[in-house]
């Protein structure tokens, strides 16, 4: 049972790929401060913002719109880590691992937005 929607496993899954990703946005120089890294966080953010959001609209179909927002966040970042990769500020390997932990996060979100749509049903 979730009594918040800090117990969802999505969230908490969202939260520590944001901040795995923190750790990713200080590799980039100091000219991409206000660019790229302002971007990843901003979409990061947004991400566990928006699954917040959504549950506390209290709505099947809201809160099915705000994760579909945070579905849309997580492809931003995959764009501005192709990007960071494309410039050379990441290797490969911190790529590939993002990739995977974003991925899982979609996944965990699909899956709840599935849910949602069942339960709204």
């Amino acid at each position: 049972m979730t009594s918040t929607f800090e117990d969802l496993e999505v969230w908490k899954h969202c939260r520590s790929f944001r901040n795995k990703l923190g750790e990713v946005i200080k590799l980039l120089p100091n000219e991409e401060k206000y660019r790229l890294s302002d971007q990843l966080k901003r979409a990061a953010r947004s991400v566990t913002a928006n699954i917040a959001e959504g549950y506390g609209r209290f709505h099947y179909q809201e809160n099915i719109q705000f994760c579909r927002q945070s579905r849309g966040s997580l492809y931003e970042i995959l764009d501005h880590l192709i990007c960071a990769l494309d410039e050379q500020y990441i290797d490969n390997a911190t790529f590939d691992k993002c990739k995977a932990d974003l991925e899982k996060c979609i996944a965990l979100l699909n899956g709840y937005i599935l849910y949602l749509k069942k339960r709204k049903e």
